[in-house]
């Protein structure tokens, strides 16, 4: 599975701090969706016994997919596992030991970046959506971002803050 895409010399002008970054600004915006619809009660009467458990249960479920975001994240720029765990009120040891399985998947993600679906025929991308394409996940995330007043009127109040990739690590310096 050495093929190449289209999205691969995309994915080459983000540095992978970047990639992790727009991972997690990709899950945080899932998050963000999600509650929203905790917020109306006009529905609350067809929604069955248990129904908002099960939304908050899925909201819960979405930002630990964050916090693993923000943890390979920090990782990828540079923060310690003591660091890390300072703000998780756990040591060091703990929090390398909780998200070691998470780091390792973003980190095999970037040696194997496909797997061959159950026919054989279809290539699976191992990267979140939004570093297996970034460019998509800039344009979609500026214009949420933008749509929701979150960057003050900043059309690129996403992608304007992420670090592009050095020209030695094989990259042009592009603006997505």
């Amino acid at each position: 599975m050495t093929e190449t895409t289209p999205y691969d010399a995309d994915r080459a002008t983000f540095s992978r701090p970047a990639l992790a970054r727009l991972v997690l600004s990709h899950r945080a915006m899932d998050v963000s969706k999600s509650a929203d619809g905790l917020v109306p009660t006009r529905h609350d009467p067809d929604t069955g016994p248990g129904g908002r458990v099960s939304q908050a249960a899925q909201l819960v479920e979405l930002a630990e997919r964050v916090l693993a975001s923000a943890v390979v994240y920090e990782r990828e720029r540079g923060s310690s596992w003591a660091e890390i765990g300072q703000y998780l009120g756990i040591g060091a040891g703990e929090a390398e030991e909780r998200f070691a399985a998470d780091l390792d998947r973003w980190n095999t993600a970037f040696e194997v970046p496909y797997r061959l679906d159950e026919t054989g025929r279809k290539r699976i991308p191992q990267l979140p959506t939004a570093a297996y394409d970034p460019v998509w996940a800039c344009k979609h995330l500026d214009l949420w971002a933008y749509i929701r007043h979150l960057g003050t009127g900043d059309k690129h109040a996403v992608s304007s803050g992420l670090d592009m990739a050095a020209p030695e690590e094989g990259a042009s310096s592009v603006t997505p």
